[in-house]
């Protein structure tokens, strides 16, 4: 994109922006902004100029591009971090700040968390709220790191939308546990709050905590149905006790099926038996490739897992059984097929035989 096109579509958001500061209507703002932004080295000086403006309007601009740009380009994340820390630290006006707690979630580096903790105290309750869902793109994984004090000060925030996004985040995004997060969690199955209280049941029963199951139950007897995230949350339980809940919908869902699959019992046995017969065929295919099988501690399913890198080489085992009719031996030779073999001494490959 020429780099006078993006100055042109910034110019345009900046006016779009003063018309919605009147009208509440961000949609034209947010398109011209995100194809301003998809120019990550071209909006990056733009975006930089716009928050050192004495202009607030600017300022949040700035800062809403430079957020755009770091979702859409990973090499404009760290100086935009930087300048986003920089500006945090004069920073004063209420929307200007929740633009900026937006925006640094948007680089996925860590020195958003200090920014995003001490706007946890903020007392503009919108703002708390954009930093309580914030939280989720930089997630230290410490137990009682910054983060995860602030979000659990926030699922008491007087704010019943702030304890809902605090919950969420903390329950559902942070893959983190510790006593102090699941008493937190615990206090918000009896908030007043019904988003809040569903967050709270669906983050205990993520970190498989048994007091979860009869409250996880109540939200799936629900006569309205139950949201998705229940669904996945009985699927990380994966207990018994929730199939007689589950079997009460229809089992055409996606989401349903899932979470019977690995509700019931007959069904998971089975599957942890294929899920072994196709770890053994494929050791006697291809010994090379390090199989493994496990299950993430705060995710569902059962994953195939070759060599250390488990992330970039990884299976569903559910999906790949249903691409082999269900045969172990079948799905072994599909995943041996995917996989290229390591070159020998020789750079020629390994012998097949």
């Amino acid at each position: 994109m020429e780099a006078g096109t993006v100055a042109e579509l910034v110019g345009q958001a900046l006016a779009a922006a003063r018309v919605a500061e009147e009208t509440d209507e961000w949609d034209e703002y947010g398109t011209l902004l995100w194809r301003a932004a998809a120019d990550g080295l071209g909006s990056l000086p733009l975006g930089l100029e716009l928050i050192g403006s004495d202009d607030p309007v600017e300022r949040a601009t700035g800062c809403d591009l430079l957020g755009d740009a770091s979702d859409q380009n990973e090499a404009v994340r760290a100086e935009t971090a930087a300048a986003l820390v920089a500006l945090a630290e004069r920073e004063t006006e209420g929307h200007v700040l929740w633009s900026l707690a937006r925006a640094i979630e948007r680089t996925y580096d860590q020195r958003a968390v200090p920014v995003l903790a001490a706007l946890a105290g903020h007392p503009d309750a919108e703002i708390r709220q954009r930093v309580a869902s914030s939280f989720a793109g930089v997630v230290t994984g410490l137990p009682d790191g910054p983060d995860i004090r602030a979000l659990i000060m926030l699922t008491r925030d007087k704010d019943p939308e702030v304890r809902n996004w605090a919950t969420f985040t903390l329950g559902f995004q942070a893959e983190v546990d510790s006593p102090a997060i699941r008493a937190a969690l615990w206090e918000r199955t009896t908030d007043e709050s019904a988003d809040a209280r569903e967050e709270g049941i669906r983050g205990l029963a993520r970190r498989h905590d048994l007091r979860a199951v009869p409250l996880l139950a109540e939200l799936l007897d629900n006569p309205e149905g139950a949201h998705t995230l229940t669904f996945s949350a009985a699927e990380i339980m994966g207990i018994p006790e929730l199939l007689p809940s589950l079997l009460e919908y229809e089992p055409d869902g996606v989401w349903v099926t899932a979470a019977v699959n690995a509700c019931d019992p007959v069904r998971r046995a089975q599957l942890d038996a294929s899920a072994w017969d196709l770890l053994c065929a494929l050791d006697q295919l291809r010994p090379d490739l390090d199989a493994s099988v496990y299950m993430e501690r705060f995710d569902h399913g059962v994953s195939l897992g070759l060599g250390d890198n488990f992330e970039s080489s990884g299976y569903d085992v559910e999906a790949l059984l249903e691409r082999a009719d269900g045969e172990p031996a079948r799905a072994a030779e599909l995943v041996a097929s995917d996989q290229p073999r390591s070159p020998g001494p020789s750079g020629r490959g390994r012998p097949l035989g």
